[in-house]
C-alpha cells in the first residue's frame, strides 16, 4: 500500500512539472527537430549546388582548353551568378579574368579579379588574384592603384612574386633604386635553383649599378 501511495505522489508530482514545464519541453524538442530538418535541408542544398557548380566547371574547363574564351567567360559567369557560394565560382573567375585580359576587356578582368578577392576563402587564392590584378592596373598605367593592390602582406610563397611585380611598377614610374630593392627581394626570396633567378637577374643588371 505504501508503494502505491509513493507511486502516486510521484504521478501526481510529474503531472505538476509538466502542467508547468510541458510546454517549454514540447517547444524545445520542435525546434531540435525544426533545426535539424534545416539543417539536412541545408546540406542537401549545398550538395545540389556543388553538383550543378561541378558540371558546368566541366564545360568551363574544355571550352579553355579549346581556347574559346568567348565561351568560357559566359559560363563563368553563370557559375558566379548561380553558385557564387562555391569554390567552383572562384576558379571560374579566375579563367574568366585570364580570358578578359587577353581579349582586351580589362574592365571585366579586374571586375572578376576583384570579385575573388573579396570571395575567396583561401588566402593564397586572394594573394594570386591581388597579384594579378595589379598586373591589369600596371598594363592600365594605373601604378599608384597597382602598387596599393600589392601593400597587403601575402602569404611566404608569393613574397617573391609581389616584390617582382612592384620591381616593374616602380621601373615603369623611373623609380630606379626602389625598383632594384624590390628584384633585389625577389631574388632573394626565390629558390635557388629556381630558372626564375635568371630572369630577375637580368632585371636588375639591366638597372646598372647602385650609385
Amino acid at each position: 500500500m505504501a508503494y502505491d501511495h509513493a507511486e502516486q505522489e510521484q504521478l501526481d508530482e510529474l503531472k505538476a512539472w509538466w502542467k508547468r514545464h510541458g510546454k517549454l519541453v514540447i517547444l524545445v524538442v520542435v525546434a531540435f527537430f525544426a533545426s535539424l530538418t534545416a539543417f539536412q535541408g541545408w546540406r542537401y542544398y549545398r550538395a545540389t549546388q556543388a553538383t550543378a557548380a561541378v558540371t558546368l566547371y566541366g564545360q568551363l574547363e574544355r571550352a579553355d582548353q579549346a581556347g574559346d574564351g568567348k565561351k568560357a567567360r559566359a559560363i563563368a559567369a553563370q557559375i558566379v551568378d548561380k553558385y557564387g557560394s562555391t569554390a567552383y565560382a572562384v576558379l571560374a573567375s579566375l579563367v574568366a579574368a585570364r580570358h578578359a585580359f587577353a581579349g582586351g576587356d580589362l574592365v571585366e578582368a579586374k571586375a572578376r579579379l576583384q570579385w575573388v578577392t573579396e570571395h575567396a576563402r583561401e588566402e593564397e587564392i586572394r594573394d594570386v588574384a591581388r597579384l594579378r590584378l595589379a598586373a591589369v592596373l600596371l598594363d592600365e598605367k594605373k601604378y599608384d592603384e597597382a602598387l596599393k593592390t600589392l601593400e597587403t602582406k601575402p602569404v611566404d610563397a608569393m613574397t617573391g612574386l609581389y616584390a617582382d611585380l612592384k620591381g616593374d611598377i616602380f621601373l615603369a614610374q623611373g623609380k630606379v633604386p626602389e625598383a632594384r630593392s624590390a628584384y633585389q627581394l625577389a631574388l632573394d626570396k626565390s629558390q635557388a635553383d629556381s630558372p626564375y633567378r635568371a630572369t630577375l637577374q637580368l632585371k636588375l643588371d639591366s638597372l646598372g649599378e647602385a650609385r
